[in-house]
């Protein structure tokens, strides 16, 4: 169904029973934030809020909250979309050769943006941003945000839609020493398009303009966030996935989405910042404040009973986990196509996504030979790191599955006990390895990691500008582990009892990984009690990882704790050790477990926690509505 506004869009998921309508007025400090978060963790329907204290506009969330409302939003649209990523047709190519092209000709035509005259929807009336429903998420939040912002810029070099990048960049709307009405707050992160436009813009000495765009077809604020192929601009991944043309205009020299809700134009000029943050943020934690490029506001503008597009992100999962998990229902199999030799590749977003990545590769380079070992693998890791966003993972685990014997079955045994999932370990007639099974991959690596081989560190690196377990903004280290071969041991379905003499309230977190208390133990202290243990603990004891935290027994609770608490808050390079370490030629190993401080440190951005106040009283609303 081709939307042509957000409210038809929300009308027809009522008239499936999949939109909820909060009547009452809501505040848009925390409570408004907080309603979507309680909604959305019973994996409930879209909300309508109607009321919107402080606005006259109304406001919608939790749109795309679960795998299946995506789909059904999207149920006409979305095989030409996958068909014409799977056979990589550049739409507009497609319309050029239509011969060639057949079967994508008619998806490929709505990928052709519409030139409207001035009089469409959103240009009903002009306003000011303290007109907008001003939302504050988390109560540490520097103020409200937009966050389905679809943020439009265009190359200095070679202006004009066909050069153009849209994207989901986090715009604050006031707070901090942002002049209301007059300037906001533009926040982007590293490998991100708009960089490479401000970059021509300031080289030129020009102001950058920035066209904002909120609501609109659900369709566009997919397309800001989409991974395209090349030559596939996001105008025209809109069209073909909203079954409608992209409208737009330009107005005093800005390009305006005719089928927007809303849109803020402004300008950026060249070496103007601002602090803008913090923000909860979707790795569970604030993002901290750090001077950002400021937006000189030009005007704003709305359509007729325009509706406010909001999510709300914190520690995953939320509703951004729904976009991840819809661009990987389009896209399949596209990334792991870029990059020669990579199978499969899953970016976990327990652990906030670009922390910890796992792939499958390839093992080629010598097939005459018996003996394993990572190779190939180690040539797509980098090729991993050094393609767009899969260049910000911090923690890459990459393997590849093992060599079939003459009669087609694996080589190689794994006689796990995993009690995570409660799948027994595999063997020469086991189901092929899955990146989304974490817990399964996990152990599957560790049974086979070489600790004297199979780490490679790349340190004083660029991170995820969100990542703070770096010492500052951008900075930090990476880990590539890549582990090849036959099984080297059993992982420990027990705490051993030599771990006893931590003292340390040694949990199981999984097969071969146990979390001790930070109260009682130190990187410095396990190493030293557990000397010359290192080879004994991996081989005969089954123990892989260590992992050092302020409390054991929340980690080993549940797996998601262990995945997020792990990996966001450990940089590489300073907070992991082992047993009986060493350096040879710079490379460094280890003969005993990993041993990770995933402790907070004092330079961690916090997490992010609930008012308690506000969580009593949308208690007390959602209960009128059975939530």
């Amino acid at each position: 169904m081709a939307y042509s506004s957000l409210e038809t869009c929300l009308l027809d998921l009522e008239r499936s029973g999949q939109l909820l309508r909060i009547k009452e007025e809501v505040d848009p400090f925390l409570e408004m934030a907080a309603i979507h978060l309680r909604i959305f963790e019973q994996k409930g329907p879209a909300i309508l809020f109607e009321k919107v204290k402080g606005s006259k506009f109304r406001a919608a969330s939790n749109i795309f909250g679960t795998l299946e409302r995506s789909e059904f939003i999207f149920r006409d649209t979305l095989p030409s979309v996958k068909q014409l990523i799977d056979i990589k047709i550049n739409p507009l190519a497609a319309i050029q050769n239509p011969i060639k092209s057949l079967a994508a000709l008619p998806a490929a035509i709505n990928a052709l943006p519409n030139k409207n005259p001035i009089s469409k929807p959103v240009l009903f009336e002009e306003i000011n941003i303290s007109d907008l429903p001003l939302i504050h998420h988390w109560p540490m939040d520097g103020g409200a945000f937009v966050t389905l912002p679809q943020v439009y810029t265009e190359d200095a070099d070679k202006p004009g839609m066909g050069n153009s990048n849209l994207g989901m960049y986090r715009i604050q709307l006031n707070g901090n020493d942002y002049i209301l009405n007059k300037e906001i707050g533009l926040h982007y992160q590293l490998h991100r398009g708009i960089g490479v436009h401000q970059t021509k813009a300031n080289d030129k000495g020009l102001p950058l303009k920035v066209s904002c765009f909120v609501g609109g077809p659900p369709a566009h604020s997919v397309a800001a966030v989409m991974p395209l192929p090349e030559g596939m601009s996001e105008m025209n991944f809109a069209g073909v996935l909203a079954g409608k043309r992209f409208g737009y205009t330009y107005v005093d020299g800005f390009c305006i989405s005719t089928d927007a809700d809303f849109v803020i134009t402004g300008e950026v000029f060249p070496g103007e910042n601002k602090p803008e943050g913090p923000f909860g943020d979707h790795l569970g934690y604030y993002s901290l404040q750090h001077p950002f490029p400021v937006m000189k506001v030009h005007k704003v503008y709305a359509r007729k009973n325009a509706i406010w597009a909001f999510t709300v992100v914190g520690r995953p999962p939320q509703e951004d986990t729904s976009f991840g998990q819809l661009i990987h229902h389009i896209t399949g199999s596209a990334v792991s196509n870029e990059i020669p030799g990579l199978k499969e590749v899953h970016a976990v977003d327990a652990a906030g996504v670009h922390p910890l990545l796992l792939a499958i590769g390839s093992e080629r380079y010598t097939p005459f030979l018996e003996n394993q070992k990572p190779a190939e693998i180690l040539t797509i890791a980098n090729h991993i790191l050094g393609t767009g966003q899969l260049s910000l993972a911090k923690f890459v685990w990459i393997t590849a599955e093992a060599k079939k014997s003459k009669e087609g079955k694996l080589k190689d045994t794994n006689s796990l006990e995993n009690k995570t999932t409660g799948v027994s370990g595999n063997d020469s007639n086991a189901k092929p390895l899955d990146v989304n099974n974490v817990p399964e991959f996990l152990a599957y690596m560790l049974s086979r990691m070489d600790f004297s081989n199979d780490l490679h560190f790349y340190t004083n690196t660029t991170m995820d500008t969100l990542d703070y377990s770096g010492d500052g903004l951008n900075t930090g280290s990476k880990l590539v582990l890549a582990a090849y071969g036959d099984v080297r041991r059993k992982l420990a379905t027990a705490i051993p009892e030599n771990m006893n003499a931590l003292n340390a309230n040694a949990c199981l977190v999984m097969p071969g990984v146990i979390a001790v208390n930070a109260a009682t133990a130190s990187i410095n202290s396990i190493q030293e009690k557990l000397k010359g243990l290192g080879e004994g603990l991996l081989e005969k004891e089954g123990i892989a990882m260590i992992i050092i935290t302020e409390d054991a027994s929340w980690m080993a609770a549940e797996f998601n704790n262990f995945i997020w608490a792990t990996f966001t808050r450990t940089n590489p390079a300073k907070d992991m050790e082992g047993v009986d370490s060493y350096t040879i030629n710079k490379h460094w190993g280890c003969k005993g477990p990993l041993i990770l401080d995933a402790t907070i440190k004092k330079h961690h951005a916090p997490a992010v926690v609930k008012d308690t106040e506000v969580e009593k009283k949308v208690t007390t609303l959602l209960n009128k509505y059975g939530y």
